[in-house]
């Protein structure tokens, strides 16, 4: 398997140079001789010289960091900033408890994704703030968005100074544990203020590769000699948008714009776990927001839906690529991959894709219309590879 051949996260346009915004650790990308590509704006390493393939199995087997200092951080602050995210949101923020971190997703008013992101209940109600993880891609957007919708109710604090690194992989407590004693103790989902290496950080234990790991949010002015400081840890390898791309699709994650996007509604895209029972028809707080009488409805009866997200698998060596089309076994159109990529973990080709619901069960064959040739493929359920978080 070449590793050209899983560079296909669909990166920016070809821009100019002088025009692409550079993370903190630009100059050690370059250093470490990764490959620069435009991506959200921003010139961001997609490989290292060791490649893609090799990156990602070094993820899952040890450890890899990720620089996705290009996403956007922010906090809300103010005794109203939960109950006001809520509006936005059909998920549950005003129960979620101090120290802890939820997936969100922000609505349009037919009840499409916005974005998706993550958010921490830093101590608000003692005076702490909500702590937000948004898209690169969206983040002005987002930020723009929240503050004309909720700014008269809480302070939207955009955190432009701020840069943000992933440790992923088995080996990553292992690693972290040597430079921040005590963040190991944290599980999935929980987080916490840590010197990390004598740099103050905010450390969640989460990320976006199905593997445990942790977030590290850091000033922009201490983010290389942390990185360096990970770096040096006998687990850790410096790891490329390509195999996050790679990894992430394994673990049976959306990529926004990708797998989803401002058309498509939460339980289409199969991210109706992300929808918490209060927020839900005989719930406590039910509905309140955008879209809600669509997805509601969509919820309570699925026979509404015209499509579903899936996970697929390729019967075939033949990798099903972003935007193939996908055909019943009779040769009628019914959808399209929307990620598709080899699964190196696995090895067979994976994707995910929208169908018709009528082949959304598991077992479901489809056909992949790649360069004219039908690819028969298995509806199969997601992760690809099981999820590895630490729970306690």
């Amino acid at each position: 398997m070449s590793t050209d051949s899983l560079v296909k996260p669909s990166f920016s346009p070809e821009v100019s140079p002088e025009l692409l915004l550079k993370t903190p650790l630009h100059d050690l990308h370059v250093e470490l001789g990764a490959r620069m590509v435009p991506f959200a704006g921003y010139s961001m390493p997609v490989q290292y010289p060791q490649g893609l393939l090799a990156e990602h199995l070094h993820t899952r087997a040890s450890a890899g960091l990720f620089d996705v200092s290009h996403m956007g951080q922010l906090r809300l602050m103010g005794p109203d900033a939960a109950a006001a995210l809520e509006t936005l949101m059909p998920v549950d923020v005003m129960d979620l408890p101090a120290g802890s971190q939820r997936y969100g997703l922000l609505l349009n008013d037919a009840g499409g994704i916005i974005d998706d992101l993550m958010f921490f209940n830093r101590d608000l109600a003692n005076g702490g703030d909500l702590f937000i993880i948004v898209n690169g891609a969206c983040k002005a957007g987002d930020i723009a968005h929240i503050q004309q919708q909720i700014g008269a109710r809480c302070d939207v604090i955009p955190m432009p100074e701020m840069a943000l690194l992933a440790l992923q992989g088995p080996q990553a407590v292992t690693a972290l544990r040597r430079l921040a004693p005590g963040a190991d103790k944290l599980v999935f989902m929980r987080g916490g203020r840590f010197m990390v290496a004598g740099c103050d950080c905010f450390v969640t234990r989460s990320g976006y590769t199905g593997e445990d790991g942790f977030e590290i949010s850091v000033h922009a002015s201490r983010a290389e000699a942390l990185a360096r400081a990970l770096l040096a840890q006998p687990e850790v390898r410096p790891v490329g948008l390509g195999a996050r791309n790679s990894l992430r699709l394994e673990a049976g994650l959306c990529l926004y714009g990708h797998d989803i996007d401002t058309t498509t509604t939460p339980v289409e895209a199969a991210l109706t776990w992300a929808i918490q029972k209060v927020r839900r028809a005989g719930g406590a707080r039910a509905g309140g927001f955008p879209g809600a009488e669509k997805i509601l409805s969509q919820l309570a009866d699925p026979a509404t839906l015209t499509r579903k997200r899936v996970g697929l698998v390729a019967l075939e060596r033949i990798p099903v690529r972003d935007h193939t089309p996908l055909q019943s076994p009779d040769g009628t159109p019914i959808g399209e991959v929307t990620s598709g990529l080899p699964g190196p973990s696995i090895n067979q080709p994976v994707a995910m894709g929208y169908v018709s619901p009528a082949f959304a069960a598991i077992g479901s064959r489809v056909l992949a219309i790649v360069r004219g040739k039908p690819v028969p493929m298995e509806v199969r359920a997601m992760p690809f590879v099981p999820a590895r978080y630490f729970r306690g």
